[in-house]
């Protein structure tokens, strides 16, 4: 049994959720985001609470019952609240900063490393070393704040590079004379 699976989700004031056979549409009041569930699931609307119950007992159904019910918990936590990321620059001459809707880089590279954002995904840069990165889909906003990353990661001999807010970087010992 699923523990994740078996629990119900509350559904807010303000947020509708609309099931058509596998579809799953839930707006709320900062947008709105849709799922088709898997077969192996049936999903229901019962006194302002969904609920998912798996069709059978077979493994692949056991295995989308938890994660069904945990992507629907993350769409309407979306929808109502947002998500957000805070990315971090680390070094010298690292910096960011808004052009239009891009955000711009400068990583330490001999240009500018500039990225528009996806649909859905919004950047703020309230100091040149910190970037927020907000949207209402979990997935594309940690998607996006690891794209980003990945430009520069932090390495272990200076930290230089991008990181997560609050992130540890384990340092390394320098060569030895």
């Amino acid at each position: 049994m699923s523990r994740i699976g078996k629990k119900q989700i509350e559904i807010p004031a303000g947020v509708t959720i609309a099931l058509d056979g596998q579809a799953i549409n839930v707006k709320g009041p900062k947008g709105e985001l849709a799922y088709v569930a898997p077969e192996e699931i049936t999903v229901a609307n019962e006194n302002g609470q969904l609920t998912f119950t798996p069709r059978d007992d077979s493994q692949r159904a056991r295995a989308m019952w938890g994660l069904t019910r945990t992507l629907v918990d993350n769409m309407v936590h979306g929808v109502t609240k947002g998500y957000e990321e805070v990315l971090e620059l680390v070094g010298v001459g690292y910096r960011a900063q808004l052009k239009g809707r891009d955000l711009s880089l400068q990583l330490g590279f001999s240009h500018e490393v500039d990225m528009p954002p996806p649909e859905g995904i919004a950047f703020v840069v309230p100091r040149p070393v910190e970037i927020r990165i907000s949207g209402i889909d979990k997935q594309m906003v940690g998607e996006v704040a690891a794209r980003i990353r990945r430009l520069r990661p932090p390495e272990p001999y200076k930290g230089k590079g991008v990181r997560y807010q609050g992130e540890k970087v384990r340092r390394k010992e320098g060569k030895k004379k």
